[in-house]
């Protein structure tokens, strides 16, 4: 089975608790499992560390050439370039730089690779085109089962 995700990028620590132990409990241990994330600060890097943690692959899915200048140094980055050592395989969309554009085709991609998409949502529209609204309605048009993790009343900033 090949589990996606997508997310917020700022996550309450109450809901980034929230879906962390949702995964621990849900997803399978070893072999297969496959995870398939961007790799972005947030609901990605968290749910990826928990992918390998469980003994699966991970596979990422990167929006153009130079995203990791688009990640705060603050660990995100860092962080970023580990998961992305550990990652199995990477497809990066033919952009050079961060646009809205290239998070809309990664998270489409993304979506194209799983089976099941996990998204660390709040259920309001997208921020901007490529957001996880989007990539949540991307993959409910192509059939795919989405479980949303999220805390009821938890506003995000």
């Amino acid at each position: 089975m090949r589990f996606g995700v997508t997310g917020h990028r700022t996550l309450p620590p109450v809901v980034a608790g929230h879906a962390a132990d949702h995964w621990r409990r849900m997803l399978p241990s070893g072999a297969g499992l496959h995870g398939v994330s961007s790799l972005a600060d947030g609901a990605d890097q968290l749910f990826a560390a928990c992918v390998l943690a469980a003994g699966g692959t991970l596979e990422a899915v990167l929006p153009c050439a130079d995203y990791a200048c688009s990640l705060p140094e603050d660990g995100s980055r860092a962080r970023f370039h580990d998961l992305l050592r550990a990652s199995a395989t990477v497809l990066t969309m033919p952009y050079a730089e961060p646009s809205d554009q290239a998070f809309l085709a990664a998270g489409q991609a993304l979506v194209d690779r799983c089976d099941h998409l996990f998204a660390v949502w709040d259920g309001l529209p997208a921020r901007g085109l490529g957001g996880t609204a989007d990539v949540v309605a991307y993959a409910r048009a192509r059939g795919r089962p989405v479980t949303v993790l999220w805390i009821d009343g938890v506003i995000r900033d």
